[in-house]
C-alpha cells in the first residue's frame, strides 16, 4: 500500500551472542528449583526479543518435553504469570489474545476493546487480524460484530476493515463540521466513515482545517456531540492521531494511580510496545508527567511483577 512502515523505538532488542539452547536450559532448572526461581526466568524472557524467545520455546519442548507456556502456567501466577505468558506471542498473537479476552463470556470489556482496536495503525491490525484468524479460527470482525452493537460496533468494523489510506481530505472538515456541531442532532455515520480512514497524515490535516471550520477543536466537539462508548472510541482515536505514544504514556499513569494499580493495563502495554515504540512512550511519560515511567512503576507496583515490568522498561529516564 505505499506506506512506509513506522520507525520502530524498541526496548526490548535482540541479544548479542544468543544461545537458544542454554536459555531453555537454565529456564528448565529456575521452574525446578524448590519454590520456582523467577528472577532467572524473568532476567532471560524480559530480555530476548519475541524472535529469540520463539527459538527458546522451541528448545525448551526438545529438552523438557512440554510446551514452555505450559511449563510456565505451572509454576508462576498472578500478574508476573500473564506478563510472562504474554511474551511468550509475537507482537500481533498477543494482541489478538487480548482482543479475544476482551470478548469472551459475558459481558464485554469495552475499555480493552476501544484501546486495543482504536490506538493501533493499520499495518498494525493486517497483522492482528491474521492473528486472530490462526489462534481462533474466526475472524475478528465476526466476533467484534456478534459482541458490540449500535455505532460503537460500526466503528470498530470500520476501523478493522479499513485497511487503506484511500482519502478524500477536502470535504472532510467540512462534512465533519456539518455532521456535528453545526446542526442539532449528530450524523455520526460520517463521523466514523472519517475516523476508520485513519491515515495519519491525512487525519492531522484535517484536524489543522476542522479547526479553522469550528470554534471548538476536535475532542470539545467530540464530548458535545458523542456519548459513552463511541465517545471514548473517537477521543482515543484523536490522542492517537495527535501522538500515539502520549496515548499511551497517559493510559500507564492513569492505571498506575489508580486503586490498587491496574495492572492488567499496565503489563498489556508494556508487553505489547516494548519491541515497537516504548522508547518513545517513555519520552513523552517524563515530559508530560515529569516523572520518568521507571520510578513510577517502582512506585506502584511490587515484586517479581515489579521486577518484569522495569526489565521490559528498560532503563530511568
Amino acid at each position: 500500500r505505499g506506506r512506509e512502515e513506522e520507525p520502530k523505538f524498541p526496548t526490548v532488542v535482540p541479544v548479542r551472542d544468543f544461545d537458544p539452547a542454554r536459555d531453555a536450559a537454565r529456564i528448565e532448572t529456575a521452574i525446578k528449583t524448590k519454590g520456582v526461581d523467577e528472577q532467572t526466568i524473568i532476567d532471560i524472557l524480559t530480555r530476548r526479543s519475541a524472535e529469540q524467545r520463539r527459538e527458546i520455546a522451541f528448545e525448551y519442548e526438545r529438552i523438557a518435553k512440554k510446551d514452555l507456556s505450559v511449563a510456565l502456567k505451572g509454576a508462576l501466577s498472578g500478574s508476573l504469570e500473564a506478563l510472562l505468558l504474554g511474551l511468550m506471542k509475537s507482537t500481533a498473537q498477543y494482541d489478538a489474545s487480548e482482543l479475544k479476552a476482551s470478548m469472551k463470556g459475558l459481558g464485554t470489556d469495552e475499555e480493552t476493546l476501544i484501546e486495543l482496536v482504536c490506538s493501533r495503525n493499520n499495518e498494525e491490525l493486517a497483522e492482528i487480524k491474521k492473528a486472530y484468524r490462526e489462534m481462533f479460527k474466526k475472524e475478528l470482525e465476526k466476533d467484534i460484530s456478534g459482541d458490540t452493537s449500535g455505532n460503537f460496533a460500526k466503528l470498530l468494523l470500520a476501523l478493522v476493515q479499513s485497511c487503506s489510506d484511500l482519502v478524500y481530505l477536502r470535504f472532510c472538515a467540512q462534512v465533519l463540521y456539518e455532521a456535528g456541531v453545526k446542526r442539532k442532532g449528530t450524523d455520526v455515520g460520517s463521523w466514523i466513515s472519517i475516523m476508520s480512514q485513519r491515515s495519519i497524515p491525512h487525519l492531522q490535516k484535517v484536524f489543522e482545517r476542522y479547526k479553522s471550520y469550528s470554534p471548538y477543536d476536535m475532542k470539545e466537539s467530540i464530548k458535545k456531540e458523542v456519548k459513552g462508548d463511541l465517545e471514548k472510541s473517537f477521543l482515543t482515536l484523536v490522542e492517537c492521531f495527535e501522538n500515539r505514544q502520549l496515548y499511551f504514556a497517559n493510559k500507564l499513569y492513569e492505571a498506575m494511580k489508580s486503586k490498587g494499580a491496574k495492572e492488567k493495563v499496565v503489563t498489556r502495554i508494556l508487553v505489547s510496545r516494548c519491541e515497537v515504540d516504548l522508547m518513545r512512550i517513555r519520552t513523552e511519560f517524563k515530559r508530560q508527567h515529569k516523572k520518568s515511567l521507571y520510578q513510577t512503576i517502582a512506585e506502584h507496583t511490587k515484586g517479581d511483577y515489579q521486577k518484569a515490568l522495569l526489565s521490559l522498561c528498560g532503563g530511568d529516564d
